[in-house]
């Protein structure tokens, strides 16, 4: 997890303030791995895992903020998000970490940080930032 520390450490140094953060990557190339080690990094208090079934876990840190955690691999329908409020989520000020955002369609802020990350080998990632800003 050391590593996965200073990966954290790093992304942390290159995102601003943006709250609303999508991580893209096939299945198994860490996505929520990265994540735990995020929520560690910024002090979450509860242990994370994956909201595969829920779709959204909440968690808070030590100083108060919350993080919201969803993924919507397994969802069918994009108004499936709309009927848990998405929306309120992604406006109320509080970081939204997403796997498999593309699920939501046309859902997504116009505004967010892409988390890349892709294979080298078996034992490496590629992880690369991107400030996503749709200028309609």
């Amino acid at each position: 997890m050391s590593e996965l520390g200073s990966v954290a450490d790093w992304v942390f140094t290159h995102v601003g303030d943006e709250k609303i953060w999508v991580f893209q990557g096939e299945m198994g190339a860490g996505k929520t791995t990265l994540i735990k080690a995020l929520g560690e990094k910024m002090g979450v208090i509860d242990p994370m895992s994956s909201p595969t079934f829920g779709i959204v876990n909440q968690y808070e840190t030590d100083k108060g903020e919350r993080i919201y955690h969803f993924d919507f691999y397994r969802l069918d329908d994009p108004a499936e998000a709309l009927e848990i409020g998405i929306e309120e989520y992604f406006y109320g000020g509080d970081y939204c970490w997403m796997e498999w955002a593309e699920n939501l369609g046309g859902l997504i802020p116009d505004q967010f940080l892409l988390v890349k990350i892709e294979y080298n080998t078996a034992s490496s990632r590629k992880i690369t930032l991107q400030l996503i800003e749709d200028v309609h």
